[in-house]
């Protein structure tokens, strides 16, 4: 839900801005990257999760926006890689806007580091927007969100 407070605040900034936008969804094979350490991962099946990643990206834009708009240059991206790395890849130049949804706060991220929003905006050469999720989705709790997401995404509700 962050992440789509994020993409429709981007496409506000392409406008006001007058700019194109690049709308980048980073994804991570099954079992990470290393997963081909051991035996090679065949080209047809990383194909395949790569084609999987930008019908979740379109699927956003449907859900966030009713689709892509046609009153903006945009460029949709599935890239290969951890989130962080992935996003300063493509914002890469200081006069870019990193526009990026701030997700929970949760007790394992407090533990072990720090989110993917603040990891950009510590290491970023352009200016950082975090859009915090809307206040509903602050909200629910957990266990309701994850069942209400899997309900979105599937089509079927939760058992």
């Amino acid at each position: 839900m962050g992440s789509l407070a994020a993409l429709r605040r981007g496409v506000a900034e392409a406008r006001s801005r007058d700019v194109g936008l690049i709308a980048v969804l980073a994804w991570m094979p099954p079992g990470g990257n290393g997963m081909g350490r051991r035996a090679p991962c065949p080209p047809v099946l990383l194909a395949e999760w790569q084609r999987a990643a930008l019908h979740r990206l379109r699927t956003a834009w449907d859900d966030a926006m009713g689709g892509v708009p046609s009153d903006l240059n945009v460029r949709l991206l599935a890239i290969r890689g951890p989130v962080g790395e992935a996003l300063l890849g493509v914002a890469d130049r200081g006069s870019d806007l990193l526009v990026i949804g701030a997700g929970r706060r949760t007790v394992v991220r407090r533990v072990f580091g720090r989110s993917v929003a603040g990891h950009c905006a510590m290491r970023a050469e352009c200016d950082v927007l975090v859009v915090p999720p809307p206040a509903m989705a602050r909200q629910i709790r957990p266990r309701a969100r994850r069942r209400l997401v899997r309900e979105l995404i599937t089509g079927q509700p939760a058992r």
